[in-house]
């Protein structure tokens, strides 16, 4: 009693002796940090938009804001800091908590303060569906969607599927921001987008992962492996000013989609938004891919009832980079996972550390400023996986021997590292995660 009195005292101190209300104090709180998700179409399974909204579920609000449990952010803030964290800072957990024990306020909505928006009230977020409730987005300069809406049938098994998508550009453009809309958040798990520019491959529309045919299309390089990737829990990327991801004309988009079991029939038409470069660009986006085949202690083999470690490496690099962000992605199995780079003076550069994986949660972290990653220098990761009955995880009763697969029931070990090259002063880069 004692403890809530004293929190009681510390709040009202704080708020000079007035009780939080929704519109001063807890919009802008929401907006910054749940609107992102918990809206029309997003991955939340509500909307927190509006006062009603939120008031109506006060309470889980609370609840779960002051556990940390929500906003979700896996990444350790102590070993690497980005530009799209996302967490509450502790007087603003404190702010929530008094707002529902005064009865969760609605106060006095206003438009304007002194002819300037008040802070919160015009929170940008990415909708992709242009303007909620006066929240607004710049509109995508191309929006591309799979040909044909594809069929899901009720079969309760993964579905992976390629999907060929002509752009239809007549010449070169250079994308700052890429966005990928999932048609059916139900079924969609994740996705990856890719760049073919040489027009072979209108034959890959809604073939299977594990068509024979299959093979004949991967012996034709694409230009880009990995325009972008899309996992529950990610948004869209946003370079800084001056780089981007260049798309030449001709080119089509490869998109090979996981879809989830479904037990009824269900359809997909999912889409990808482009931003071009409003500003000169002066630098290229490239992707570097550390996966299964740089693991250092093969085979990636996770026996049943064990709980093992894998490394991988990559390097030395050939010239000095700049990241952007980074990508991990593990399934089920996955606990922990670590990624950092060694100079070739001995120091570290630190990447990610996720200490407790969740394969229904994953983002792409960019870095609060870019990294600089000298010539020379080792890429480093490791993750540990638990293949055991203590997993409550795990897709198998009693464990399986697993191995790499793209199915959940298999297991990865992969990061995708944006980057660009190196030019002096690119450490004081400031990112941001999304100028909507």
């Amino acid at each position: 009693m004692k403890k809530i009195l004293f929190l009681l005292g510390i709040s009202s101190s704080v708020l000079g002796q007035t009780k939080p209300t929704y519109y001063e104090h807890i919009q802008p709180i929401i907006a910054k940090n749940c609107v992102v998700c918990h809206r029309p179409g997003g991955v939340g399974p509500f909307n927190l938009l509006t006062y009603e909204d939120v008031s109506k579920r006060s309470k889980f609000v609370a609840k779960v804001t002051q556990i940390k449990y929500m906003p979700p952010f896996p990444a350790d803030r102590n070993f690497q800091h980005y530009a799209n964290e996302r967490g509450l800072k502790d007087e603003e957990i404190e702010l929530i908590q008094q707002w529902v024990a005064h009865g969760s306020m609605e106060g006095k909505k206003e438009e304007s303060v002194k002819g300037k928006s008040r802070p919160g009230a015009q929170q940008k977020v990415s909708d992709g569906l242009g303007i909620i409730e006066g929240i607004t987005k710049r509109v995508p300069d191309l929006t591309l969607k799979m040909q044909n809406a594809f069929t899901i049938p009720a079969t309760g098994v993964e579905e992976f599927r390629y999907f060929h998508v002509p752009t239809g550009l007549t010449e070169d453009v250079m994308v700052e921001a890429i966005e990928f809309l999932p048609g059916n958040r139900k079924v969609v798990h994740h996705s990856r987008v890719m760049v073919d520019t040489s027009g072979r491959m209108a034959g890959l529309e809604g073939m299977h992962g594990a068509d024979p045919k299959l093979a004949e299309f991967q012996r034709i390089p694409m230009a880009d492996e990995f325009l972008y990737g899309w996992v529950p829990g990610n948004d869209r990327i946003q370079f800084p000013d001056g780089v981007a991801k260049k798309i030449k004309a001709n080119s089509n988009l490869i998109l090979y989609l996981h879809y989830s079991p479904s037990a009824t029939v269900q359809t997909d038409q999912s889409q990808i938004n482009l931003y071009f470069s409003q500003k000169p660009v002066k630098r290229e986006v490239k992707s570097l891919i550390l996966h299964e085949q740089q693991i250092t202690n093969p085979p990636f083999l996770i026996k049943a009832n064990e709980k093992p470690t894998f490394y991988m490496s990559l390097g030395p690099l050939k010239e000095d980079i700049s990241a952007i962000s980074i990508l991990p992605h593990m399934h089920f199995l996955g606990k922990t996972i670590k990624a950092f780079a060694i100079t070739p003076e001995g120091d570290l550069v630190p990447f990610i550390k996720i200490d407790n994986w969740d394969f229904n949660w994953q983002m792409t972290y960019q870095f609060d400023t870019l990294l600089r990653i000298p010539k020379g220098s080792v890429l480093l990761a490791e993750a540990s996986y638990d293949n055991t009955e203590e997993n409550p995880l795990n897709p198998f009763k009693p464990p399986r021997d697993t191995t790499f697969g793209w199915n959940t029931t298999s297991e990865m070990m992969e990061m995708v590292i944006y980057y660009v090259s190196y030019q002096p002063g690119d450490e004081n880069l400031k990112q941001i995660s999304d100028k909507k």
